[in-house]
């Protein structure tokens, strides 16, 4: 790797649902920026071990950290695995780069969500992320970063996400109130909303009319990529974002500019 890469050299990263889709092109460009990344994963132990590989294999250095989120202790299990792979590796406590990626989707008019859907992705993609941070303040270096991953569906309309808007919707609120309370440490905290983006967990992609319509929504006339939100993502995570705190970036290709 080239100097230029390694920007981040010396910082340790979390990424949370760093094994598949946005989450690995995150891990994987904050390895490739010199960061020492914690892949955390709920399920998927070969997802997660084949992103610390890849990641290894490119010159970079990970580890997988497992805890299933949305249960009791989720975000203390977090730490814990986190902790522990930071001292098998020899690495002194702490993390510089806290990234909230990991979520579930509710694609279900209101009329469809049980009060059990909603408790559940209240408590993965709300509760979970609200407690990680909470359990990460006490490690985070002065001068780190928190990045949270929400999404267009807290700003545009979609009826058929509501509950899921609802649980973005809570991550934005906390960003500035967090960014605040951090600034005196030189911490900052920022929130990156993707629109739509191809990974291979979205099924819905697979018909030829739904990737051209969501692919149209954007200026470009395409879906976002992973690398496309994990470009951003690294941005904020790098000295040259010193000075954006608090923010809410749109990272969705332009979806429905002009309407």
């Amino acid at each position: 790797m080239s100097p230029t890469r390694l920007r981040l050299a010396g910082r340790t990263a979390l990424v949370t649902g760093g094994s598949r889709g946005i989450g690995r092109a995150i891990a994987l460009r904050l390895a490739a920026d010199g960061a020492l990344v914690a892949v955390h994963y709920g399920h998927d132990e070969q997802a997660a071990a084949a992103t610390v590989k890849q990641i290894e294999e490119a010159g970079g250095r990970a580890f997988a950290v497992r805890a299933e989120l949305g249960v009791p202790g989720d975000a203390a299990a977090v730490w814990a695995g986190f902790d522990d792979g930071l001292a098998a590796l020899g690495e002194a406590a702490g993390v510089d780069i806290v990234v909230n990626n990991a979520g579930i989707t509710l694609p279900r008019f209101i009329a469809d969500v049980t009060e059990q859907d909603y408790d559940q992705v209240f408590a993965i993609n709300t509760r979970a992320p609200f407690f990680i941070l909470q359990h990460a303040l006490p490690r985070l270096r002065d001068g780190g970063r928190i990045v949270s991953i929400s999404s267009a569906a807290s700003r545009i309309a979609y009826p058929a996400l509501a509950a899921y808007a609802m649980t973005k919707g809570a991550l934005d609120v906390l960003t500035p109130a967090l960014a605040l309370q951090l600034g005196p440490r030189g911490i900052t905290v920022n929130t990156v909303a993707p629109g739509f983006t191809e990974t291979e967990i979205n099924p819905t992609l697979a018909d030829p009319k739904i990737r051209a319509a969501l692919a149209g929504a954007s200026v470009f006339d395409r879906l976002g990529a992973p690398a496309d939100i994990a470009d951003v993502v690294a941005f904020l995570a790098g000295d040259d974002a010193r000075w954006v705190t608090g923010q809410w970036l749109d990272a969705t290709g332009g979806v429905h500019l002009g309407l």
